[in-house]
């Protein structure tokens, strides 16, 4: 019989600077956002390293909390989801299907977990997992309007039922994911992540990247290609050249534990010189 999951509320409050639970308001939304960005990063060393991803809540909180690393949507949202909940939020899961780099009209799976919060009857998206331009302030649900966060502005479009985010990159409104509000159940995410982490066309198998925000800034590494963008300025970019220094950059710049493994070094070696 498994275990009931019990959230570590304590240590995960702690990792993001809390050293009591902040109230289930619209302000405390936000600096959980903005914090949790910048302390849990986006990663897919598991996929890179072709190492099944676990979704499971207790895998999760493991990996995050004890392992010292970071993750992709489904896992960051999902324990994020559950901090929410637990913080009295009135909050649930959506799933998405991302677009950002592709044609707004095509269909993918639904590869994205967000999160849906209701405050005080006005409903908000929230979303801590979603790469090198995740949102960092939580997002009006019922506006078109152009909406700031900390980082880029975005905005929400809605279409026959389905919902679009765009931020604004580049003087431009680039797409991100669309999604809906129909009701999500666990499995969705387990399959969800399935595709994600052992599909020969899935954008993270074999592949690494990583990325975290911090103030003004966010960090982006893609394979073996460095990359800090500070708002309103241009971005700084740098060719790792070994595998040590492509270590040393996961582990001072996005605060990754790499996880040991016998091909390491091999698979790393070839995503820089592929790069």
């Amino acid at each position: 019989m498994t275990e009931p999951f019990m959230l570590d509320l304590h240590t995960y409050l702690e990792r993001l600077g809390y050293s009591s639970a902040p109230p289930p308001t619209l302000d405390a939304l936000r600096e959980l956002q903005e914090r949790h960005t910048a302390e849990f990063p986006f990663e897919t060393l598991a996929s890179m390293l072709r190492v099944p991803v676990e979704v499971e809540p207790a895998a999760i909180q493991d990996k995050l909390l004890r392992q010292r690393r970071g993750g992709y949507c489904f896992e960051l949202n999902r324990l994020y989801l559950l901090l929410l909940q637990a913080l009295g939020f009135d909050a649930r899961g959506l799933t998405g299907r991302v677009v950002m780099g592709g044609p707004e009209d095509a269909l993918p799976a639904r590869t994205h977990m967000l999160v849906l919060v209701t405050i005080a009857g006005v409903r908000y998206i929230t979303d801590v997992g979603f790469g090198g331009m995740v949102p960092t302030g939580p997002l009006l649900l019922d506006s078109e309007a152009e909406q700031t966060t900390p980082h880029e502005p975005y905005r929400l479009t809605l279409v026959d039922g389905t919902y679009t985010l765009r931020a604004l990159v580049a003087g431009g409104w680039r797409a991100m994911y669309v999604f809906d509000l129909q009701k999500v159940a666990d499995i969705d995410y387990v399959v969800g992540n399935w595709y994600v982490c052992t599909h020969p066309e899935s954008p993270f198998l074999g592949q690494m990247i990583a990325a975290r925000t911090g103030p003004g800034l966010r960090k982006t590494l893609n394979n073996g290609s460095f990359a800090i963008h500070r708002l309103g300025q241009a971005s700084e970019r740098v060719q790792l050249q070994g595998v040590d220094e492509v270590l040393r950059v996961l582990r001072e710049e996005f605060g990754i534990q790499v996880p040991e493994h016998p091909e390491r070094r091999e698979i790393i070696e070839r995503l820089i010189a592929g790069a």
